[in-house]
């Protein structure tokens, strides 16, 4: 018996299906390849790369890549937890305290003898650096400049000595200002000279002085804003402070009356309340002394070193976002997650084949009557055909029940149809 070829040609490996499965019949391979290059490419989702229940039945070796698959789940969850903890803390500032050495250096240059008008000099240089730095890393790292910890130095001689106009020297930070690695002073002089080095750190962000009562109270003596108003609510929690029955205000304890002169404040007051009790941060001071005992001997240098606490950003902030940044790894995973989706596609389609021999080697004459169905539906949703071209060919299909009032019904119409088209064209009007 040949069979009518309808949408392409069946039989052997051709008619093997390699799209969705259809229960009522395999579907045609050239259909499924024109869908397959007309597809974009969509986002890779879970369920793309998971087995069916059918496949797992027939291999139970697959419950391993299941488990597998249940794990890196678990991971990915873990890996964007560790990931969002991460931008949480790059948000707030990591800072390391570190040692940083200042050198003072000073050097004493003796008149020239026979030389008309030559006096003696001296001449000091203030200069540092980081302890903990490594030093095979300096060569590859730039090294901080040490200008850069400071907002200003002021060095202070002695002003009767040098005078009220010249017994001063001050750099102050600008936004043009240039990072230098040292600070060098040069005066005539032949006498020791005691001089005051004030160094007024550059804290990023900002830090205050807390006036001296509330910082008793708090425990805190020179800090961020957001730092000290967490530890001020600290003390209102630990104290039990809050009104009970009006959230948003504090009721002052005897401490706090004395240093916020109120009995009772809202906690959107506490940051205007606070301004007045914040003082910029006090130098660094150093007392310095220029020797000049060995003046007539020779050119002489001597060195004093003062090492000071100063706050530097942590390395692993860098590492940090380095990590966030890096899409070598997610390029990997990605090309993985390819190459998985691709082989369970491949197993899907190899299955929905076996199952394609099995129903045809099952029963042939159900397997060939559901196919014909099933090309009969693909005709009709190609061609835009209505009704039942398959049935309508048989004669069966008229000699069923409702045939004889469909056909009244159709002459019926017809004889309006021409009824209307008569009283038209001779003017009746009803």
């Amino acid at each position: 018996m040949s069979l009518p070829q309808r949408g392409g040609a069946v039989g052997g490996p051709q008619g093997t299906p390699g799209g969705p499965k259809r229960p009522a019949g395999p579907p045609q391979p050239q259909q499924h390849q024109q869908k397959a290059a007309a597809k974009p490419v969509k986002k890779k989702k879970l369920a793309d790369k998971i087995l069916p229940q059918k496949v797992r039945e027939l291999v139970p070796e697959s419950q391993a890549y299941m488990d597998l698959l249940a794990f890196e789940r678990k991971l990915d969850t873990t890996i964007m937890r560790k990931r969002l903890d991460i931008q949480e803390a790059l948000k707030r500032p990591m800072k390391l305290k570190k040692k940083l050495r200042i050198f003072i250096s000073n050097t004493s240059f003796p008149a020239k003898e026979g030389e008309e008008g030559s006096v003696a000099t001296w001449e000091m240089r203030v200069e540092g650096r980081l302890m903990d730095e490594d030093i095979r890393a300096e060569s590859t790292k730039v090294k901080r400049k040490f200008s850069s910890f400071f907002k200003s130095l002021v060095i202070e001689l002695d002003k009767e000595m040098y005078g009220p106009d010249n017994h001063l020297v001050e750099w102050h930070r600008s936004p043009t200002t240039q990072e230098t690695d040292g600070f060098q002073v040069k005066r005539p002089g032949d006498v020791a000279v005691t001089c005051t080095i004030l160094l007024l750190l550059d804290y990023k962000p900002i830090q205050f002085k807390l006036d001296q009562r509330l910082a008793r109270l708090l425990g805190v003596h020179t800090q961020t804003r957001p730092v000290i108003i967490s530890a001020l609510w600290q003390y209102i929690k630990t104290h039990k402070l809050q009104d009970p029955h009006e959230k948003e205000y504090v009721n002052c304890d005897a401490f706090l009356q004395q240093i916020f002169k109120t009995e009772k404040m809202k906690f959107a007051e506490i940051p205007q309340r606070l301004n007045p009790l914040l003082n910029p941060p006090d130098p660094i001071v150093i007392k310095h002394m220029i020797s000049m005992e060995d003046l007539k001997q020779a050119e002489t240098k001597k060195t004093a070193c003062y090492d000071i606490d100063v706050e530097v950003d942590d390395t692993l902030k860098t590492q940090m976002n380095n990590f966030l940044l890096s899409t070598t790894s997610q390029q990997e995973i990605l090309s993985l997650d390819n190459k998985i989706q691709e082989t369970v596609e491949t197993i899907n389609s190899l299955k929905t084949s076996r199952e394609f021999f099995l129903s045809s080697a099952k029963d042939p004459q159900l397997f060939i009557n559901k196919w014909m169905q099933s090309q009969s539906r693909d005709l009709k949703t190609m061609t835009d055909v209505t009704g039942s071209p398959e049935e309508e060919r048989r004669v069966d299909y008229y000699y069923q029940p409702w045939v004889s009032e469909g056909v009244c019904r159709y002459f019926y119409g017809k004889i309006q149809q021409k009824r209307a088209e008569l009283d038209s064209s001779m003017g009746v009007r009803h």
